[in-house]
């Protein structure tokens, strides 16, 4: 009987000490988690300044090259009103150095730059740029590129013209040619076949920007009205 009695008191110990190792060891786990938890959060807030950072200095330089570009189309605009004939000097630099040679206008979409000589990726940074072609409303077919910016600057907002909205371009001399949209398509990177200058005498405009979705190249092609 006293044995019967002696063994239900030590499982009662043992149950006992059992109970109170078992918090101890949820505690324990409990402190561990806490611990990744917050590792994992500052790991994460890190990434996360790190990514705000990148795209705030982002915006602040598409804003100053927008600024830029503003002022290059200023100061076009004042060339062509106080130069009574802009073809008595030249205008092309004998070092091939980039310079502004027209606008290029799209009111349905509120664009309104300088469009530069040459193309590369600095420039583009600053304006939209000739790659390929003759000079403003010039016969042939002058290719026009920009860059695609998630803030609607350059061509970012090509996507919403259609066949038969109209493009202006002013040229040195400040004369504007009107263009009509006849063809809009997505072609590949490296595809070049936009930048034909078999024209037969027309004056074409062909603007050229990059689709961020699929790596594509939109492309529009507009003919003088």
């Amino acid at each position: 009987m006293n044995q019967i009695i002696f063994n239900s008191i030590s499982k009662n110990k043992i149950n006992i000490q059992n109970s109170n190792q078992m918090p101890d060891k949820h505690n324990k786990n409990k402190t561990s988690n806490n611990k990744w938890y917050k590792i994992t959060f500052i790991i994460s807030a890190i990434l996360a300044f790190i990514f705000i950072g990148i795209f705030i200095f982002r915006l602040y330089s598409n804003n100053q090259n927008e600024k830029l570009s503003k002022l290059l189309t200023e100061s076009y605009s004042i060339s062509t009103l106080y130069s009574n004939n802009i073809n008595n000097y030249e205008v092309t630099p004998t070092d091939n150095s980039p310079f502004v040679i027209g606008i290029i206008k799209i009111d349905k979409i509120n664009l309104n730059y300088s469009i530069l000589s040459v193309s590369n990726n600095n420039l583009l940074d600053i304006s939209v740029c000739r790659f390929a072609g003759p000079m403003p409303n010039e016969v042939g077919n002058l290719c026009i590129a920009g860059h695609n910016y998630v803030d609607y600057k350059f061509f970012s907002r090509l996507n919403e013209l259609s066949k038969n909205d109209k493009i202006s371009i002013y040229d040195l001399s400040g004369n504007k040619v009107d263009y009509v949209i006849y063809d809009i398509y997505e072609a590949k990177s490296d595809d070049t076949s936009c930048t034909f200058q078999n024209t037969n005498g027309l004056r074409i405009v062909t603007l050229v920007t990059c689709n961020n979705v699929n790596g594509k190249r939109l492309v529009i092609h507009a003919k003088e009205m």
